[in-house]
Formats: structure tokens, C-alpha cells, sequence
């Protein structure tokens, strides 16, 4: 990493997360970095390249991940193709019926429509680059996470009806057909609404 301009989490982000974690991660710093904390998945993402930066082609983020923390069930993503370099400590995947612990220096790549889940299971941070391809809403379909994510929110079923129904090109629930979830969720989804 030399030449490359590097600080620690604790002096790049002034937040919670920067505090408990300051010393076992380095951040790469990006000047006009977007920072997004879901206390649900316990994640950290700093955006690298936007779908607008490039053309729609990639969405790229730099994700950390507490020890102990995962995202919240198995998913997929119709379309898009998601690729995670390991940076620093380890991530255990389960990409369909396997499951591969990566460490770092290794490429994890998620083929479009595969059914995965991914957390950590040590004792400290694990940084992750991640590359989604096309890069779609994904960008969005995280801060809307995050948004949803606060007190007693996510956790409605309503918000995550709505949720997966506004972005069901880049989310999809395992095992339940397009059409049959799309049935089950729309009335969902108008629960609520004024």
C-alpha cells in the first residue's frame, strides 16, 4: 500500500463503529466518500465508484464488518454479478449449498441469481472490497437499508415488503418465485400507506 494515502478508521470517521474498531482496520481514504452504518448487519460502507460515476456499469464499495456481524438472511440478485476481494481479516460465504471461508488476498465472486450470505466469523474487523455489476439501484437499495434500519423499522414486515418490492431487479428472496413473492407482498406493502 505504499504511496497511497491511508489513516485509520478512528481519524477518517468519527462514529461509534470508528471508536470500537479504530484499531484493527484501515480505511483507504476517498475525499468525497459516502459512508453508510446499518446497525442491523453491523456494516460499514464507503462508496468507491457510484452507478453515476460510471455509467451504470459498477457499483463499487469498500464494505467492514464487526466480528460477529453478517447480513441479515440469504439473498440474491437477479442480474447482477457481486465480487468480494478480501482486504483484511476473513468472511465465511455460503453460496448456495457450500460454504468457503475467504481470507484475505482471496476473490469471492457471486454469479447473478445465486442464493448467498456472508458474515464474519472472528474476533476482528474484515474488510471487504465489493464490485456489483451492472450496478443498477444497488447504491440506493443500501441507503434505503440503512434508512429502514433505524428503531423498530426493518423489522416491520411492511418496510420490507416495500423494500423488496422497489427493488426487485437488484433483491431477491430465495426459494420464492418473482410472481409469487410480488403476490405476497403488494398488499403488504399498501398496509400503512395514508
Amino acid at each position: 500500500m505504499s504511496g497511497e494515502l491511508i489513516r485509520t478508521l478512528r481519524q477518517s470517521c468519527d462514529t461509534e463503529f470508528g471508536r470500537r474498531h479504530a484499531q484493527s482496520i484501515t480505511v483507504h481514504c476517498v475525499p468525497t466518500a459516502r459512508v453508510i452504518d446499518n446497525p442491523i448487519s453491523g456494516e460499514r460502507i464507503v462508496f468507491q465508484a457510484t452507478a453515476s460515476e460510471t455509467a451504470g456499469e459498477l457499483l463499487a464499495f469498500e464494505v467492514f464488518l464487526p466480528p460477529g456481524g453478517h447480513v441479515p438472511a440469504g439473498h440474491s440478485h437477479p442480474v447482477q454479478e457481486e465480487r468480494f476481494t478480501i482486504l483484511d481479516g476473513q468472511l465465511r460465504f455460503r453460496l448456495g449449498w457450500r460454504t468457503r471461508l475467504a481470507s484475505r488476498g482471496d476473490t469471492v465472486v457471486v454469479p447473478p441469481g445465486t442464493v448467498h450470505w456472508f458474515g464474519n466469523p472472528s474476533r476482528a474487523v474484515a474488510h471487504a472490497r465489493i464490485e456489483v455489476r451492472p450496478a443498477l439501484r444497488m447504491e440506493e437499495l443500501l441507503a434505503s437499508s440503512e434508512r429502514l434500519a433505524g428503531p423498530g423499522r426493518l423489522r416491520r414486515l411492511v418496510d420490507l415488503a416495500r423494500l423488496l418490492l422497489e427493488f426487485e431487479r437488484e433483491l431477491a428472496i430465495p426459494v420464492i418465485p418473482p410472481f409469487v413473492a410480488r403476490l405476497v407482498l403488494a398488499p403488504l406493502a399498501r398496509l400503512g400507506r395514508p
